[in-house]
């Protein structure tokens, strides 16, 4: 039986979504044809350096249909933020439909050993109308 504690806050530790870019992408998947690019970053102004060791995303499709991404580290990393520093990077979300929301969350742990959660702010992806 697992009894390391849940995950907790971490105050002083933030994500922002700092752009969202559609993208057409012609190798795109025929069943996600709709690819937003999100530029993030995730930023410690706590007091302790943090380890980003996964990610979990949801993205709910107007449609009713819920995709969960979850996995090690960010885009291949596992960085690590002394406190003052940021962690800012790329990647996309390709939907099934012309409209979705993503949030999620990222998990870390402290140099102390202390698991932490940061929120992911929920985000909504609006295919454009001319695509």
């Amino acid at each position: 039986m697992n009894t390391s504690p849940l995950p907790q806050e971490l105050p002083g530790l933030r994500v922002t979504l700092d752009r969202l870019v559609y993208r057409h992408a012609p190798e795109a998947s025929p069943d996600r044809p709709h690819c937003f690019v999100y530029f993030i970053s995730i930023h410690n102004q706590s007091d302790q350096t943090l380890t980003i060791k996964g990610r979990k995303w949801v993205v709910a499709h107007d449609d009713g249909t819920t995709t969960v991404v979850e996995g090690d580290g960010v885009v291949g990393q596992t960085p690590c933020l002394d406190p003052g520093e940021k962690f800012s990077y790329n990647s996309q979300h390709c939907i099934e439909t012309p409209r979705a929301t993503a949030e999620g969350s990222y998990l870390g742990v402290t140099a102390s050993g202390q698991r932490v959660v940061v929120r992911i702010p929920c985000f909504e992806m609006i295919v454009p109308p001319e695509q």
